[in-house]
C-alpha cells in the first residue's frame, strides 16, 4: 500500500497506513432525527438534545448544536433575536472583552511565552470560525426544515450555570416578558457545547479536520465529557508557562481518554497526533500546536485496528546521554570550497516505528542515501526544536547587532552527515560552529535529533548577520551550532 505523505514545499515524509476517512466518518445528516432528541423521562410530550454515538468533525458538531438556537428562536416567539444570542456566543468564544471565557489576549501580552501566545491565536482564530458557521446555520434554517416548529417548541434540558456571562441584548432578551427560565437554560447549553468545542481544538494546528469520536458509554450530554479535561488545561495555561507534555496530555483526554502515558504525540482509532512543526522549515515551525493526520502509524500483532500507542521520547532525559565531541567528526572544512553530499539531495524521509521492551513506541527519522541511511529519534529531534532560538523571529524589531568585523569564511563549517554517524548526542567545548544543512529542512530536523539542545541557533540572512544573530542568540556560555541555510515555507 502506498504509505501516507506529509509534504511541505518540495520536501515530504512518508510512513504508516493512510485511513479510510468515508468509513470512518458517520454523517450526522444520516442520522434518524430522533436520535438527537429523546423524550425527557417521566414528560414524554418534552424532549430533549444531545450527540448520538459517531464520530464528528468540528463543523458538523456546531451544525447539531444549532438545533438547540433554533429551539431558543420559536419559544421566544415574536421577540426572537437570532442576531443578539450570535453575537453573544461571538464574544463568549472571543479572547478578549467583558463576556470571554478564555481572555487569553491579556496574558499574551503580559507574559513573554512562545507557546501561550500560540495557543491564544489558535483559540482566536477557532471562536471565529465557530462564530460565523453558527450564523450560517441560522441562516440557512437546517433545524427548523429537519425538526419542525412543533418538535422544537417542545425541546427543554435542565442546564446547570457555567457562569457565561450574556449582553446586555441578551439579558433584555431572555428575562423580558417572552423570555423565561426554559429558554435560559437553552442558551446556557448552547453557549457552553459551543465553548467546549472550541477548548477542545485549541491544540491542533489543523482543528476544522480533527475526528472526535462520541462514544455510547458518555453519559454527560454532548461534549460536557471534556469538562474535567478542560478544567485542568486550562488551570495551567491560564496560572504559568505551560510544558508541551500538558498539550499532549490534553489532547490525548479529547481523542484517546484511555491513554495514561504522554509522549510528544500519539495515535488513536481515528488518526495520529505529532508536533504541527514535523516536515516544516524550522525557522518558521510551530513550537506548541499539534495536527491531526489519517494515517495509523503503528500496528502491533493482527488485530484489524491498531491500539491506541503513546510515542515516546529514546531519552528520557538528554542531560545524561552518550555525548560525542565535535572536534571527533570525520570531515570538517571552512567558507564553501567543498561540494554538498547526496544527503543535501534529499527530498522525502521516513518514519519507522519501533517498540520497545517497555512497551513504549518511538519513531525515527530515517534520510535515506546511497551510501547509507541515516536515523535519529523523531522525539529528540522535537526536543531540539522547541529549544531552537529564532532570534528574527523572536525579536523582529530589535536592534540588528554590528557585524562589520565579522568574517564568516573563518568559521568552522561541519558537514551534516559527519555529524549524524557520530554516536549519541553531539556537541563541542566552546565557539560558534556552522552546521551545513544545505536549506534542506529534513536535513535541519535530523541534525535537531543530533545535536545537544542547548545552544542551537537558526537565522535567515547572509551569512554575516547570521553570525552576528549566534553571538547574541542562546546561552552566555558553552558552544553554539548555527544552522546555515535557514529556510521559510515561502522558499
Amino acid at each position: 500500500m502506498i504509505p501516507y505523505r506529509l509534504t511541505s514545499g518540495n520536501w515530504s515524509i512518508a510512513w504508516g497506513t493512510p485511513l479510510d476517512l468515508k468509513a470512518r466518518i458517520s454523517n450526522p445528516l444520516l442520522h434518524r432525527n430522533n436520535e438527537y432528541l429523546h423524550a425527557v423521562e417521566e414528560l414524554p410530550d418534552l424532549w430533549e438534545w444531545d450527540l448520538p454515538e459517531g464520530v464528528y468533525r468540528a463543523k458538523d458538531i456546531v451544525l447539531e448544536a444549532g438545533i438547540i438556537l433554533a429551539a431558543i428562536g420559536i419559544q421566544l416567539g415574536d421577540a426572537a433575536n437570532s442576531k443578539a444570542l450570535l453575537d453573544n456566543l461571538q464574544s463568549s468564544l472571543a479572547t478578549a472583552g467583558r463576556e470571554a471565557v478564555l481572555p487569553l489576549e491579556q496574558l499574551k501580552a503580559e507574559h513573554e511565552d512562545d507557546s501561550r501566545s500560540e495557543l491564544s491565536d489558535q483559540a482566536k482564530r477557532i471562536g471565529e470560525t465557530i462564530a460565523n458557521w453558527a450564523r450560517e446555520e441560522d441562516k440557512q434554517a437546517s433545524a427548523l426544515k429537519r425538526y419542525g416548529e412543533r418538535t422544537l417548541r417542545r425541546l427543554t434540558m435542565r442546564s446547570r450555570c457555567d457562569q457565561h456571562l450574556w449582553t446586555p441584548d441578551v439579558v433584555h432578551l431572555l428575562t423580558g416578558p417572552s423570555g423565561s427560565p426554559a429558554v435560559m437554560q437553552l442558551f446556557n447549553e448552547y453557549l457552553h457545547q459551543l465553548i467546549l468545542l472550541r477548548d477542545a481544538l485549541i491544540p491542533f494546528e489543523n482543528w476544522e479536520e480533527v475526528l472526535l469520536e462520541r462514544k455510547g458509554t458518555d453519559r454527560e450530554r454532548g461534549l460536557r465529557w471534556l469538562e474535567e479535561a478542560r478544567n485542568e488545561f486550562l488551570a495551567v495555561l491560564l496560572t504559568r508557562k505551560i510544558p508541551h507534555k500538558a498539550i499532549v496530555r490534553y489532547a490525548q483526554r479529547v481523542l484517546s481518554p484511555e491513554l495514561s502515558a504522554a509522549g510528544y504525540g500519539f495515535q488513536y482509532r481515528l488518526g495520529t497526533i505529532l508536533p504541527a512543526s514535523i516536515g516544516r522549515p524550522i525557522i518558521a515551525a510551530s513550537k506548541a500546536l499539534l495536527r491531526w493526520h489519517p494515517v495509523w502509524t503503528y500496528k502491533a500483532g493482527v488485530t484489524d485496528y491498531p491500539e491506541p500507542a503513546t510515542f515516546d521520547y529514546a531519552l528520557d532525559d538528554y542531560y545524561a546521554a552518550q555525548r560525542s565531541a565535535l572536534e571527533s567528526a570525520p570531515s570538517e572544512r571552512t567558507g564553501s570550497s567543498s561540494s554538498p553530499p547526496s544527503l543535501a539531495a534529499i527530498r522525502e524521509a521516513g518514519l519507522v516505528p519501533v517498540a520497545t521492551d517497555s512497551g513504549r513506541v518511538q519513531l525515527q527519522l530515517i534520510l535515506p542515501t546511497p551510501e547509507r541511511e541515516y536515523a535519529v529519534d523523531l522525539g529528540q529531534a522535537l526536543r531540539g526544536h522547541r529549544y531552537l532560538y529564532r532570534p528574527q523571529r523572536e525579536n523582529p524589531d530589535a536592534e540588528q547587532p554590528d557585524t562589520s568585523c565579522a568574517e564568516p569564511g573563518d568559521l568552522p563549517v561541519h558537514e551534516a552527515d559527519s555529524i549524524l554517524v557520530l554516536p549519541g548526542l553531539v556537541t563541542a567545548g566552546a565557539g560558534v560552529h556552522s552546521v551545513a544543512a544545505y536549506g534542506n529542512p529534513l536535513v535541519q530536523w535530523a541534525l535537531l535529533g543530533k545535536l545537544y539542545p542547548e545552544n542551537i541557533v537558526a537565522s535567515e540572512g547572509v551569512a554575516g548577520s547570521a553570525l552576528g544573530s549566534a553571538n547574541e542568540s542562546g546561552k552566555g556560555f558553552g558552544a553554539k551550532f548555527l544552522f546555515d541555510g535557514a529556510v521559510r515555507l515561502t522558499d
